[in-house]
């Protein structure tokens, strides 16, 4: 899940980077007021003529909230510059998204260089008409689509930005993805392991701590601690650039791509309907991993250690399955085995992807998608982004995917999430380019997650080969519904804390002083997680993520886990489906096709909830279809951790592995931690008789001493007359 970016003024889904989970933006992403744009980096030439016009544009971007009394209301000049905007964009925008390919499938100093030349090219074509459009005053014009556009290309993001910074801007998203693209942890006898595929693969299925823990350290202390030095200057640039555009900071103009006035409490809602369910999923991997790695490692009314979870950033869980399951004897649900034995290739997973798309009447691939995608890591040692995006080149005809797959069952999901941004990009191929992107970034990465819901059920993998039978009974469908919420579940406040974070950045009540330390306090308030190892200052923990080097939004991941479920309720309604939510399967239904086909149309032409109600009826977003799908397990949890007698929450936040071990070897040992020191238990012991004796010492000393001072102060006060008693009584009457 991944979006692309898109620079100033346009849609922002330039290649929209749309990546799974875990968008996948190139370089960066910022986003306008009325449109999800990706901080792409842009740059701009030096030339005096083009410093000439970024000081002018700067100043009227600084004015332009003030609104010129001589803005132009012809609405007839307004729309044909609206399609000379549209057709320079195309080839503006197509020449940046070849050069941004060609970087991000070849990471060389050549690739990075063609990369910045063409930025310059975008940036200038940005500030013409993102100048030119600050002209029009659109306040009554009748044509909402020439309205909407016009606004769009207003916001011209980080092009605001003077020469010199704005090409600061640009080196530092370039260095910072740069950094974590090519990173690898080396072993002390030089083996090294890059993210993709080793340590990710490490994460997932190893079960042993240390090399956990290893794996998790290692790769945070070469990552996160490079991006730190960059990242106070990037966040200042970003909010000098939200601020020239109208904005109060950067999060502010985030936010305000929702065109929703009460989003942060809209949001807010949403995740406290969901806490529940969250609680009861928490306490119980709390329980099944204490089990595991014992109670030195797992407090049981404890947060969870960040490292134990099967994945880098502990987003999902479903890796750990294995350790979780609820009912062991029921049949498998996981395809990879059957995948791999049938001799499936990445092209086979995304042409089933492709079969789906097909069988609701949507729109086929065309040819040149498998022609020029990149489904695998390359072999021929080129340095590529891994993170998995899909790609608008705004020709009308050249779609792609970036994603280094393996053939999982995991994999196969995110396909079909990659697919579901290539049929978004085709269903609103045909409007101006400045609305080709979802109705809000939420909408595009929760289309392929829906298709998906149908894939990952037991009947739809049954039905193409991949599981022996269809399940049906209790146990199975508890283990089915346990290993989605291992997915979806407890992705909800992980992805709801990550812009709670940067927001707080970019409105400066956190800085750079307090990043690692805030991060963590967010992780525990939300996640229930605390670091394995104590984590310091020096440590940028939040730079090991993709999204927050590569300037990505993250909250649209949020948006999307709800609203999917919202989609997939009302087309199983549309499919005819009878029964549980969870044993949905739109496959073949041509009316589930149509209305997601409707709401793709619109694009970027109507606020979010005309496309919501499209396919829902109703332009709420709502986590009732979410709680409605996942019922079952609530009740059967609310029972298990019942039995348990299991404490929801984390009431001994302050928890941490290194502590309980400190704790553990002292008392192993026969040693004792006192006042700081580790000493022998009989020491201990003499020391706190000497701590006593001191203590009462003091007393009965500060007891004398208050009582002479009474004494004398009574004195002097019963025979004043007779003159001072001390020197400094004197001194004070003297002044």
């Amino acid at each position: 899940m991944g979006q692309g970016w898109a620079p100033p003024g346009l849609p922002s889904l330039l290649l929209l980077l749309l990546c799974c989970e875990q968008p996948l933006l190139v370089p960066g992403q910022v986003t306008t007021s009325q449109t999800a744009i990706t901080q792409g980096i842009i740059s701009q030439t030096t030339t005096s003529q083009t410093t000439t016009s970024q000081t002018s544009t700067s100043q009227a971007t600084t004015s332009w909230t003030t609104q010129s009394p001589n803005l132009v209301t012809d609405e007839v000049e307004a729309q044909k510059f609206v399609e000379e905007y549209d057709k320079t964009a195309q080839v503006i925008w197509n020449e940046y998204a070849e050069a941004n390919w060609n970087y991000n499938t070849n990471i060389t100093q050549e690739t990075s260089k063609i990369l910045l030349q063409k930025n310059m090219e975008l940036a200038n074509h940005t500030l013409k008409y993102g100048t030119w459009a600050r002209q029009f005053d659109v306040t009554n014009f009748q044509n909402t689509t020439t309205k909407r556009i016009i606004k769009k290309v207003q916001d011209l993001d980080q092009a605001a930005l003077p020469v010199e910074e704005l090409e600061q801007y640009n080196q530092i998203l370039l260095d910072m993805e740069t950094t974590y693209s090519v990173a690898s942890v080396c072993h002390l006898n030089g083996t090294c392991l890059q993210l993709e595929p080793d340590l990710t693969k490490l994460m997932a299925t190893s079960r042993n701590y240390e090399e956990l823990l290893w794996a998790w350290e290692g790769w945070r202390d070469k990552v996160g601690r490079a991006i730190l030095p960059l990242f106070p200057k990037y966040v200042e640039l970003s909010n000098k650039a939200a601020k020239l555009n109208g904005y109060k900071d950067a999060g502010d103009s985030w936010r305000a791509t929702y065109e929703t006035p009460l989003l942060e409490h809209d949001l807010e809602l949403l995740f406290q309907e969901l806490q529940p369910l969250y609680l009861n999923l928490h306490a119980y991997v709390r329980r099944a991993l204490h089990r595991h790695y014992g109670p030195q490692n797992i407090n049981l009314e404890g947060p969870i250690p960040a490292h134990l979870l099967g994945n880098m950033w502990a987003q999902t869980w479903s890796n750990i399955y294995d350790l979780v399951v609820p009912f062991p004897s029921a049949p498998k649900l996981d395809a990879t085995e059957a995948m791999i034995n049938q001799g499936w290739t990445p092209k086979r997973m995304f042409e089933e992807a492709d079969n789906f798309f097909a069988s609701l009447g949507l729109l086929p691939i065309p040819p040149l998608f498998w022609n020029k995608s990149m489904l695998e890591k390359p072999t021929d040692g080129r340095e590529v982004v891994c993170h998995a995006s899909s790609w608008d080149f705004y020709n009308g005809e050249d779609f792609r995917i970036k994603q280094c797959t393996t053939v999982d069952m995991e994999d196969l999901v995110v396909a079909h999430h990659e697919m579901g941004h290539i049929q978004y990009f085709m269903q609103y191929k045909d409007l101006p380019l400045a609305l080709r992107q979802g109705a809000n970034p939420g909408f595009h990465e929760a289309i392929g997650d829906v298709l998906a819901l149908s894939v990952s059920t037991p009947q739809h993998l049954h039905s193409i080969n991949l599981l022996s039978s269809e399940g049906g009974g209790y146990e199975h469908d508890i283990n089915f519904l346990m290993k989605m919420a291992l997915d979806k579940i407890t992705f909800i406040p992980f992805s709801y804390l990550i812009d709670q974070w940067r927001w707080r950045v970019f409105d400066g009540s956190i800085n750079k002083e307090n990043y690692n330390q805030e991060w963590w306090s967010l992780r525990l308030k939300y996640q229930g997680l605390c670091p394995p190892v104590p984590r310091s200052q020096g440590d940028f923990d939040p730079g090991a993520k993709f999204h927050i080097p590569s300037s990505v939004p993250y909250i649209r991941y949020f948006v999307s886990f709800v609203i999917q479920f919202q989609f997939h309720e009302a087309l199983c309604q549309a499919a005819g489906h009878q029964g549980p939510l969870h044993k949905c399967d739109i496959y073949q239904s041509k009316e589930a096709g149509k209305r997601l086909a409707d709401a793709m149309k619109l694009g970027f032409s109507k606020p979010w909830p005309e496309a919501m109600r499209l396919i829902t009826g109703q332009p709420n977003m709502s986590a009732s279809a979410m709680m409605n799908y996942f019922k079952p397990l609530l009740d059967w949890l609310l029972t298990e951790n019942g039995r348990h007698g299991e404490k929801l929450g984390w009431p001994q936040y302050n928890w941490t592995p290194n502590s309980a071990r400190s704790e553990a070897s002292l008392t192993g040992s026969g040693r004792v931690n006192f006042l700081g020191l580790d000493l022998e238990a009989h020491q201990a012991r003499v020391g706190q008789w000497v701590l006593l004796f001191l203590g009462v010492a003091l007393l009965v000393a500060t007891l004398g001493l208050t009582q002479r001072l009474f004494s004398i102060r009574h004195h002097s006060l019963r025979h004043l007359h007779r003159g001072p008693q001390f020197g400094s009584e004197v001194e004070l009457r003297h002044s």
